[in-house]
């Protein structure tokens, strides 16, 4: 009987990937190559392999789910939100504390958000996980840098086509007032944006497959923090031995400059709990001998 084979994707988008010049139109607005806001060295390469992965293996796969960051210039985690005490803008990769606002060394641009900021900053370092990281303006709906990777898009409009099958489409991260870097909660879920709060539904979805392949960018954020929201949920509800269906396919994954440490230690985390480690060339095999058992009873 064929397995329930589930690859999800975590932010292939072209913001993240280090793409080279070929992969880069020309923006028509300033006919200057576009160029992606926070690529993650080696992304292209494993966008390349997941692509042929899917590509490979399509038949073997029951289902696809795609997350996407999704965010507005004006955004907490943004540049243009923030202004200096000496005036001047606040660069990317600036990390912002709670004391920092209250000490006025860095202070909403908009004077009435200092009440929701402090809210959430004070909220977001009780929970423990991350501080407010300033990243450059990314991910922006609409924009070119939002979009899918070339060749991955390609590669599952194919399977599209041959499953006569819909790839789940799941945006993240619109809500201006929080980070989200997990793609089924906010890093502060609110009570009056369902969006995010933590998405039980799809959580549930993935829990049907006998396999769930987890690849994208970066493994130091958005790939640590969704894992970790869903290795959590599946203990709680579905026992340790649940987290064997998930499998990071590793050389489809790359963390931000700076963070090697932080994806490592996710990644040893993560094997300790049962989660499986694996590269594409290993996944592929599988894919393959459940496209072979299309035709068996069940």
């Amino acid at each position: 009987m064929k397995r329930n084979l589930h690859l999800l994707m975590i932010d292939p988008q072209n913001d993240f990937c280090d793409l080279p010049e070929n992969y880069r139109p020309l923006d028509p607005a300033t006919r200057q190559p576009l160029a992606p806001a926070l690529p993650v060295p080696g992304a292209h390469q494993d966008m390349l392999r997941l692509a042929a992965l899917i590509n490979r293996g399509r038949a073997g796969l029951s289902a696809i789910s795609l997350t996407l960051d999704s965010h507005h210039r004006f955004d907490i985690a943004h540049p243009p939100f923030w202004i200096a005490a000496d005036g001047k803008p606040v660069p990317p990769f600036t990390e912002i504390t709670a004391a920092d606002v209250r000490a006025q060394k860095y202070t909403p641009r908009h004077p009435a958000a200092l009440p929701l900021t402090l809210n959430y900053l004070d909220q977001l370092e009780a929970a423990g996980r991350y501080k407010l990281m300033v990243w450059p303006v990314h991910c922006e709906i609409g924009s070119w840098g939002n979009n899918v990777h070339a060749d991955v898009h390609a590669a599952y409009g194919h399977w599209e086509e041959a499953s006569l099958g819909i790839v789940a489409k799941l945006a993240k991260g619109s809500n201006p007032w929080t980070e989200h870097y997990s793609a089924v909660q906010a890093e502060v879920p609110y009570a009056d944006d369902p969006d995010t709060q933590f998405n039980t539904k799809f959580v549930r979805t993935l829990a049907e497959a006998d396999r769930i392949y987890v690849a994208g960018e970066a493994g130091s954020h958005c790939v640590k923090a969704t894992v970790e929201h869903i290795a959590d949920y599946f203990e709680k509800e579905y026992g340790p031995a649940s987290l064997a269906k998930l499998v990071l396919v590793t050389d489809c994954i790359s963390p931000v400059t700076g963070f090697e440490a932080q994806y490592h230690g996710f990644l040893q985390a993560m094997r300790a709990r049962g989660v499986q480690l694996m590269q594409s060339a290993d996944v592929l095999p599988e894919l393959l001998d459940n496209a072979g058992r299309a035709g068996e009873p069940a």
